[in-house]
C-alpha cells in the first residue's frame, strides 16, 4: 500500500510538472561551493557534499519557527532572507511574507510590516546590504536595513498598472514573475511596467461560496487581441525619479520577456519579441538616458523560444561570460538547438555545440574551467544525460554512466566540483545523490543500487518507435496487461498530450502509469500506451518542433491517428473496437479533436479542461504557435475541436472545473452547445470553482477519479478476449 501511494504522488508530481505547477525551491548553495543548505523543522541545516554530517546553519528558534518556504543568503552569509506565510498568485505562491535575520546580532526584521499580510513579492537584498526592495499590491518599495524606513518608488500600480511583476499571460507563457532588478551599483533598480488597462476582463464566477454569485476579474487577452503594453523603467533609489528605456515600437504589439543588468555596468540588456513571436531582437538600454542600440537579431518562419524553454521554466538571468564582455546564446538558426558565444561589443554569434542533436538544458557555464554543462541526448529522444564541451567548442563529452539508462538532471555547485544528481526512468522511482564533477563519482552509488534493485516484473513498460503512413517516426511507451496472452485482444488506452508545451514518451517515473485510474490497468487487463507527435518539444530538432506551425490540432492529431492506425495493424491483440483516448489541457484538446475528427478509430474519449475553440485561449500561447487571427484565422477554426463536434459517433466524458482561469470554463460551453446542436449525446461533469488542475477542495481527487475509471471500465471493458 505504501509503494502504491508513494507511486501515486509521484505521478500526480509528474502530471503538474505538465500543467506548470508550482516550482520548487531554488537550490541554497553555501559560499564556498562545499555544500548546500536545507529546511526543516530544526532549521537551516547545511549538508556538507563531502558527507561528514550535516549542521544546524540557522536554528528555527532564531526566526521563532516560523514554517519557511523558501530563502536565501547574502552573498557573505551575514543575513538570511526568510519566505514564509506565502499564497497563490494563480498557480504560484509568489506573495507572502519576507523576514531578515541578522546572523551576527539575532535581529529578526520584518520587511514591509505595514503592508497588507502576505502581500509581498520577490523581496531582495541590495548587492551592497544596506536596503531591501520588494513589491506589493503592484507598486514597488525599497526599506533602509538600519531605520527601517520604508519608501515607494512606484506610486501608480494597481491591479492593471502593473509594476515590478506581471499580468496572467506573461505569467503562464513566459515564466515571468519577478519583474525588477537591483543595479550592481544599488543605486536604481529597474523593472517592467505593465499597463493592461486596455485589456478585457475574463469574468469567473463563483456560484458557491456566497448565496449570491460573484465574479473573479482577470486581465485576460485572447487570441487575436493586443497583448498588454510592456516598458522598461529604471527608477533612482533616492529620487524615485524613473527614467524610461527607449524601446522602438508600439508598447502594445511587442513582448519583452527578458531584461538584466550587463555586469559592472549601468547599462540593461533586453530581448524583445514582435506580436508573433518569429523576430528576437537584444538591445542594450543606456539606463541613465534611456538611449537604445541592437545587439543581435535573429527570425524564425515559425516562432522563437524564450529561455524558460531550456531553463526548466526559468526565464530569469542572463548568462554572461568574460567579465560580462560576451554571453551564451541559445538558437535553432541551423536546425538544431545549439549554444554560441555572442560578443557583446559587436553582436558576432560563434557556435559552441555543432551536429545534428539538440542541447535540452544549459546546466553550468564552468568559466573557471573553460567549459560548459549541459542536457542532451543525442541517441535516444527520450531520454536525458549530462555532457561537458569546451567554451571555444569542439568535441563533447558524455558524462552521465552508460550503465544508468533513463532521465537525469542535475544541480551543479557554484564552483562545479559537485552536483546534486537527480534521476529515474520508467521502472525506477526518483533518487538522488551527490557525484564529483566533471568525474561524475558518486558519493553513495544511490542511482547503481536502486538500478540494481529494479523490480524487472513482464507489466513494466516498453518503449518503442512506430513510422505512420506519413513516414513521421514517433517514440512512445507500452505497458501490457498481467498475465498477457497475444492470442486474446486487449482494449487499448492513449494517453494524449501534443503539443509544444510537453512530452509525454519520457523514459521518467511516470511513463507507463495512469495516476488518474482508480487501481491497475494491467492487473484489469488494458494495454496502456503514450506516443509523442510532431510539435512536442522533444530534442528531435527545429523541424520536428515547428512543423506544427498553424497547424495545431491537424498535424498533432492526424500524426496521434496514424500511429494508431499503424500499431493497430502490426499488433492483432489490440482489439480495434475498445480503442480508448484520454487527455488533460492540450491532451484535453488532443483527445477530443481524434474522437471527432477519427471517429472510426477512436470509440471512447475522457477529456478534462480542454480547449474547444483555439480563440477562446491566451495570444502569447496561441499566436506564437498559430500565427494571427487577423492573418489565418481559418487555421484557428480548423484546429478547434467544436469545428468537428458533430462527427462524434463514440462515447465522450467531459470534465472542467467552472474556475478555470487557464482554459476558461466557456469551452466547455461552447463545446456543449455542438454537441446539442447536432443530437449528440455524452457525460459531462462540472466541478465548481476548480481551477486547471481540478485539485481544490475535500475529495475532489477521489470523485474525478472514480469518475474517470468508471467511465473508462462502462464504455471500454476491460480484459482479454
Amino acid at each position: 500500500m505504501i509503494k502504491k501511494l508513494t507511486l501515486l504522488i509521484v505521478c500526480l508530481i509528474w502530471h503538474c510538472y505538465l500543467l506548470q505547477a508550482q516550482p520548487g525551491k531554488s537550490t541554497q548553495w553555501s559560499a564556498n561551493g562545499q555544500g548546500y543548505y536545507k529546511a526543516d523543522k530544526s532549521g537551516i541545516v547545511l549538508v556538507p557534499f563531502d558527507g561528514k554530517g550535516s549542521q544546524v546553519k540557522v536554528p528555527a528558534s532564531t526566526y521563532h519557527d516560523m514554517p519557511l518556504k523558501d530563502f536565501s543568503f547574502s552573498a557573505d552569509e551575514k543575513r538570511v532572507l526568510l519566505y514564509t506565510n506565502s499564497k497563490k498568485v494563480w498557480r504560484y505562491e509568489t506573495r507572502g511574507d519576507y523576514w531578515i535575520l541578522d546572523l551576527s546580532t539575532g535581529k529578526l526584521q520584518q520587511l514591509g510590516s505595514d503592508k497588507p499580510v502576505s502581500s509581498l513579492m520577490f523581496a531582495k537584498i541590495s548587492p551592497d546590504g544596506t536596503k531591501a526592495a520588494f513589491v506589493s499590491e503592484h507598486n514597488i518599495f525599497v526599506q533602509d536595513l538600519s531605520t527601517g524606513v520604508t519608501t515607494p518608488l512606484t506610486t501608480d500600480g494597481t491591479r492593471r498598472m502593473i509594476n515590478g511583476t506581471f499580468d496572467w499571460a506573461y505569467e503562464e507563457e513566459f515564466g515571468c514573475r519577478d519583474g525588477f532588478r537591483w543595479s550592481p551599483d544599488s543605486k536604481s533598480i529597474a523593472y517592467w511596467q505593465i499597463d493592461a488597462t486596455k485589456i478585457r476582463d475574463f469574468l469567473l464566477i463563483n456560484n458557491t461560496d456566497s448565496i449570491y454569485s460573484f465574479t473573479i476579474p482577470i486581465e485576460y487577452p485572447k487570441a487575436g487581441q493586443s497583448p498588454s503594453a510592456c516598458r522598461i523603467g529604471v527608477v533612482d533609489i533616492n529620487s524615485a525619479k524613473t527614467t524610461w528605456m527607449q524601446v522602438p515600437g508600439d508598447q502594445q504589439q511587442h513582448y519583452i520577456p527578458r531584461m538584466e543588468w550587463v555586469p559592472s555596468t549601468n547599462t540593461l540588456i533586453i530581448q524583445q519579441l514582435n506580436r508573433k513571436q518569429n523576430e528576437s531582437k537584444i538591445m542594450l538600454c543606456d539606463a541613465a538616458t534611456g538611449n537604445t542600440r541592437p545587439l543581435y537579431q535573429e527570425s524564425d518562419k515559425a516562432w522563437i523560444d524564450v529561455k524558460s524553454r531550456w531553463d526548466d521554466d526559468n526565464i530569469a538571468g542572463w548568462d554572461f561570460i568574460n567579465h560580462g564582455k560576451s554571453f551564451i546564446w541559445v538558437s535553432e538558426q541551423d536546425g538544431w538547438r545549439h549554444l554560441y558565444n555572442v560578443n557583446i561589443a559587436d553582436g558576432k554569434a560563434s557556435i559552441i555545440t555543432s551536429g545534428n542533436y539538440d542541447v535540452i538544458n544549459i546546466r553550468k557555464i564552468d568559466e573557471a574551467n573553460k567549459c560548459i554543462y549541459y542536457l542532451a541526448s543525442p541517441e535516444n529522444s527520450t531520454q536525458q544525460y549530462l555532457y561537458k564541451i569546451a567554451l571555444a567548442g569542439g568535441k563533447t563529452v558524455r558524462l552521465t554512466p552508460a550503465s544508468e539508462p533513463g532521465t537525469h538532471d542535475y544541480k551543479i555547485s557554484p564552483n562545479s566540483s559537485w552536483a546534486i544528481h537527480d534521476f529515474s526512468n520508467a521502472n525506477t522511482y526518483p533518487v538522488s545523490e551527490i557525484i564529483q564533477l566533471p568525474s561524475h563519482k558518486s558519493t553513495g552509488n544511490q542511482v547503481a543500487t536502486a538500478l540494481a534493485n529494479n523490480d524487472n516484473n513482464a507489466n513494466k513498460p516498453k518503449f518503442f518507435s512506430v513510422t505512420t503512413v506519413d513516414g513521421v517516426k514517433m517514440d512512445g511507451w507500452m505497458s501490457l496487461p498481467a498475465n498477457f496472452s497475444p492470442n486474446k485482444k486487449y482494449p487499448v488506452v492513449f494517453y494524449v498530450y501534443g503539443e509544444p508545451a510537453g512530452a509525454t514518451s519520457l523514459d521518467a517515473i511516470g511513463a507507463g502509469r495512469n495516476f488518474l485510474y482508480d487501481g491497475d490497468m494491467a492487473s484489469d487487463g488494458y494495454i496502456y500506451i503514450s506516443m509523442d507527435n510532431r510539435g512536442t518539444p522533444l530534442p528531435k530538432g527545429r523541424e520536428w518542433r515547428k512543423s506544427i506551425y498553424q497547424k495545431v490540432g491537424l498535424i498533432n492529431a492526424r500524426d496521434q491517428a496514424m500511429a494508431t492506425k499503424a500499431l493497430l495493424e502490426q499488433y492483432p491483440y489490440m482489439d480495434p473496437e475498445r480503442i480508448a483516448v484520454w487527455g488533460w489541457s492540450g491532451g484535453g484538446s488532443m483527445t477530443l479533436n481524434l474522437l471527432f475528427q477519427y471517429p472510426d478509430i477512436y470509440k471512447t474519449g475522457i477529456a478534462i479542461a480542454a480547449v474547444g475553440n483555439q480563440l477562446t485561449y491566451d495570444n502569447i500561447y496561441q499566436e506564437r504557435y498559430m500565427g494571427l487571427p487577423e492573418e489565418n484565422r481559418e487555421d484557428f477554426i480548423k484546429g478547434s475541436p467544436i469545428t468537428y463536434a458533430k462527427n462524434l459517433n463514440g462515447n465522450l466524458l467531459y470534465i472542467h472545473g467552472t474556475g478555470d482561469d487557464n482554459v476558461h470554463y466557456q469551452n466547455a460551453e461552447m463545446l456543449l452547445n455542438e454537441l446539442i446542436r447536432y443530437n449528440k449525446q455524452f457525460q459531462f461533469m462540472a466541478y465548481p470553482n476548480r481551477t486547471h488542475s481540478i485539485s481544490e477542495g475535500q475529495g475532489t481527487f477521489e470523485h474525478l477519479s472514480t469518475l474517470y475509471t468508471n467511465y473508462l471500465k462502462s464504455h471500454c471493458e476491460p480484459g482479454g478476449k
